[in-house]
């Protein structure tokens, strides 16, 4: 019998908050339709594909391998699912990260312990960013377990556990499906599991099972349901009472958005706060994108010694701030030196509250706290006239002189002109963290970078997904020389699918933001014919044009070019400045994060 998945239906909320919803806001489980169901079709594999689909999973990024065939078969025949074979499994995965952040959860399909232990860095770094998506991995013949042989694609024992422990300390669940009985459950299981918990999991599949019909399949199945999560009322008055005490006997409180509010689902509620109480509001670096930036409050990026300009001043001489969902590490407190106070913080987490040095209410989920707090605050502009007191606007680069070399600040000048709603921005980690920073999004435009992790080479697989995902917007990726060597090769499977994004590739001939934190000649790099490799690699097949600039009349020429002409093609644009051309907040941050990762030891 088919099934429908109503408790996973894929929901797009207005303000980009991306969730699965049971219908109605109720408790809500699998229902099963009428349709007449064929035995030989009731499959492990024919269910798993299924279950993709039905949460909301329209592509799923691979990279074959022996045990995971037979299972890639139910996934191409599914008419829902589109499989998109990766270059490699670390592509893959993070293929499968950058689609979580726009369709709301993601999966990738490797092979046994080669692939996992591969993709593993990928799944890691969705886990620090709550992102669900389902790792699964063909595993081996279940006949082979406890038999003590020795196989293949393993490190040569005949225990088979090794892959398995290592995904435990990086995703919330981990099911191993070496017999049909119990399949059906572990498998809804996992992909309820990691919808619920916002983080990744993992499913082996034993090689031998995806074809084999059994009657779990077939009968109705083991109901799982996504029960909302509740506040403790009580919990929740309470800790609302005593912030707004707290809040609305403070001279000029402001507001700070941290990345939090993603997995907490309260980007709404947020701003509706904003809108009732008239505090100024920042963002955290790496929440940038979580709100809109066309508030009317809206004062920039809070980033303590490199904020926004006027950002850090009015936060930080405040009396009263609250933080909704931050992140607080050495990266986004500059080397620990925010100039904070914890007695005059609200911490507002996606389950708890903890006011000043007072105390934490737990059980309180965040958006609840933050709509009705909205009810409960006086009116209070007092921070906001100050930002706008001091306020100065920001000047333009230097004009270039004809031909002259062409400048990083010029050239986010140009892709600042070039955004609108119906683009999106990737950031890569090192220097394009800083300046993408300083972009102004308009509304609708999108907006993802990966901080806490920071893995350089991110964000080639994470445009891919990305793009995949939201086909009405163009992606506009800005990445770094030395994080495109790491994953460049995944700019083929761009253009297999006949993607439009439109890349620079800021070559500067080294790993610059290293440099900005601790010099030496291993930040140095093999330079590249960066225009070249994607010729070779477009090879005539597909959609697919190049452009290397070294002044600002070149770059101006190529995004004419990539916004006209060749709008439908992907746009792949070298950018060649000089070595030491960085934005002033990277030299700041690099040797505050120097001086933090290079303290002595304290004293035993």
């Amino acid at each position: 019998m088919d099934t429908k998945v109503a408790s996973v239906d894929h929901v797009a909320l207005p303000n980009g908050d991306v969730g699965c919803l049971p219908p109605h806001g109720g408790v809500s489980s699998i229902q099963s339709s009428t349709v007449p169901f064929n035995f030989s079709e009731a499959t492990l594999g024919r269910h798993l594909a299924r279950r993709l689909v039905q949460i909301g999973v329209s592509d799923v990024f691979s990279v074959p391998g022996d045990f995971n065939l037979a299972l890639l078969d139910y996934l191409v025949a599914e008419p829902g699912l589109n499989l998109i074979g990766c270059c490699n499994e670390l592509n893959a995965g993070y293929a499968a990260d950058g689609y979580a952040r726009s369709r709301g959860v993601g999966a990738c399909v490797v092979t046994f312990t080669v692939g996992g232990l591969s993709v593993i860095n990928a799944i890691a770094g969705a886990y620090s960013e709550n992102l669900p998506l389902i790792c699964i991995v063909g595993g081996p013949n279940s006949n082979d377990y406890g038999t003590n042989r020795i196989l293949h694609h393993t490190i040569g024992l005949p225990d088979f556990t090794q892959e398995l422990r290592c995904f435990q300390t990086v995703t919330c669940f981990q099911a191993v499906v070496n017999d049909l009985e119990y399949a059906h459950e572990m498998i809804d299981t996992a992909i309820s599991t990691a919808l619920k918990e916002s983080r990744p999991v993992y499913i082996s599949i034993s090689c031998n099972l995806p074809a084999i019909p059994h009657p779990t399949f077939s009968r109705e199945p083991v109901p799982f349901s996504l029960a909302p999560k509740l506040s403790n009322h009580m919990g929740l008055e309470a800790a609302i009472e005593a912030a707004a005490e707290f809040l609305n006997k403070a001279v000029k409180p402001v507001m700070v958005a941290g990345p939090k509010l993603r997995v907490a689902k309260a980007r709404n509620a947020f701003v509706e706060l904003a809108d009732s109480c008239g505090y100024p509001v920042a963002v955290m670096p790496s929440a940038k994108g979580m709100i809109p930036e066309h508030h009317p409050h809206f004062i920039g990026t809070y980033w303590g010694a490199v904020s926004t300009a006027f950002c850090a001043e009015i936060v930080e001489s405040s009396d009263a701030y609250l933080f909704a969902g931050p992140i607080f590490n050495d990266y986004s407190s500059v080397g620990y030196s925010l100039l904070l106070k914890k007695d005059k913080a609200i911490i507002v987490q996606p389950d708890r509250v903890l006011i000043g040095n007072g105390p934490t209410f737990g059980c309180v989920l965040m958006k609840d706290f933050l709509i009705g707090l909205s009810k409960r605050l006086k009116k209070n502009t007092t921070a906001y006239e100050n930002y706008h007191r001091i306020y100065v606007p920001e000047g333009h680069p230097l004009k270039s002189a004809p031909k002259e070399a062409l400048r990083v600040n010029v050239l986010f000048q140009h892709i600042q002109n070039m955004l609108s709603g119906d683009t999106a921005v990737i950031a890569e980690t090192g220097d394009s963290w800083f300046n993408c920073q300083k972009l102004k999004l308009p509304k609708g435009c999108g907006y993802e970078f990966q901080m806490q992790y920071g893995s350089i080479g991110w964000s080639v697989g994470a445009t891919l997904g990305y793009a995949q995902a939201i086909s009405n917007k163009r992606v506009i990726a800005c990445i770094g020389d030395g994080s495109f060597q790491v994953t460049a090769q995944d700019i083929s499977t761009m253009i297999r699918c006949g993607q439009n994004t439109i890349i620079f590739l800021i070559n500067n001939g080294g790993y610059t933001i290293e440099v900005e934190i601790h010099d030496g000649p291993y930040n140095v790099i093999k330079n590249w014919n960066y225009t070249g490799l994607v010729d070779a690699i477009h090879n005539g097949e597909g959609k697919c044009w190049t452009s290397k600039v070294f002044c600002e009349e070149e770059l101006g020429e190529a995004i004419e070019k990539a916004t006209g002409e060749k709008k439908d093609c992907l746009c792949f644009i070298e950018v060649v400045v000089h070595k030491d051309d960085t934005s002033k907040e990277l030299l700041e941050w690099g040797s505050r994060v120097s001086a933090a990762n290079g303290r002595p030891p304290n004293p035993q």
